[in-house]
């Protein structure tokens, strides 16, 4: 009897120890390894084109497919998965999945609880007339201004916007990074009309109550494609950088430096091959990706 409890006693120790490694992460367990297997994703699934949820309760957009190629790329299963926005970082610091990527911007602020890698996808900002407006005559001869690092040709394009926006009435929506822009670099010519919402920004522009208003790429996205943004259109080049921040990034916690560095090795390799700019091309129907 003694002989047949020590071997089921040791028989369950064995099953024990081999439970144990069950347990574990996978690509974790026992194994030094920079990227976890499968790389837990949190994504919001309200915010497209970057992320969104098909009818079907499929996640779908441009950081989907994104996170889906980091992933074939680092050689590990990719398991994405959509949380609210209010507690994405708060989950991640509690272990609940190993990165974000749910069109984040990289601020200083979050910088202090998290890490990011470097900016894989911005949308502009763009100041939008009615086609009949002459602003529509601006030809600036750039597609993008970046204010961070301001040279001689993108100065040129600013100061030309200047002088066709001067004396002109400009929307905006209150508190954000565009509103920001504008006091900072068109306050002293233009008239800056201030509205709580861009809904009510776009209204008063179809309705030809303001001579342009300035917001980002995607905000304007579904009043240009609506019958009352027909007869609209961007004007000038789109800007980025300075006021408007670091971009979009992937976050991680803060003590996972080699994942941290992996994420940003792939993100590079993908800048430099052109993939971020045709997934970008595909889902916002311009190059949004960060060169």
């Amino acid at each position: 009897m003694k002989k047949r409890i020590a071997a089921a006693l040791a028989l369950a120790a064995t099953l024990a120890l081999a439970g144990c490694g069950d347990d574990q992460p996978s690509g974790q367990a026992g194994v030094d390894t920079p990227v976890p297997d499968p790389l837990r994703i949190a994504t919001e699934g309200a915010y497209p084109p970057y992320n969104m949820t098909d009818p079907s309760g499929k996640l779908i957009g441009f950081e989907i497919d994104l996170a889906n190629e980091i992933c074939r790329r680092l050689e590990v299963a990719c398991q994405i998965t959509a949380q609210n926005w209010d507690g994405i970082i708060p989950g991640l610091q509690a272990g609940r999945y190993d990165a974000i990527m749910a069109g984040m911007s990289i601020t200083t602020e979050r910088q202090q609880v998290v890490d990011f890698t470097t900016g894989y996808a911005t949308t502009p900002g763009y100041f939008v007339a009615l086609n009949d407006s002459p602003l529509h005559q601006l030809d600036t001869g750039l597609e993008r201004v970046n204010l961070t690092v301001i040279d001689p040709v993108e100065q040129t394009a600013i100061d030309q916007m200047k002088e066709a926006l001067k004396g002109k009435t400009v929307g905006v929506q209150v508190a954000t990074i565009h509103a920001n822009f504008l006091d900072t670099y068109l306050g002293d010519v233009v008239s800056i009309r201030r509205y709580d919402t861009q809904e009510n920004l776009a209204l008063d522009l179809s309705a030809g109550r303001i001579d342009a208003g300035l917001a980002d790429a995607v905000a304007w996205s579904p009043f240009l494609n609506s019958p009352a943004g027909q007869n609209a259109g961007y004007i000038g080049p789109g800007f980025d950088g300075g006021v408007f921040g670091q971009g979009i990034g992937i976050a991680v916690r803060k003590d996972e430096p080699r994942l941290l560095a992996a994420l940003n090795d792939t993100i590079a390799a993908m800048k430099e091959d052109g993939t971020i700019r045709q997934m970008a091309e595909q889902w916002f129907g311009f190059d949004a990706s960060m060169h």
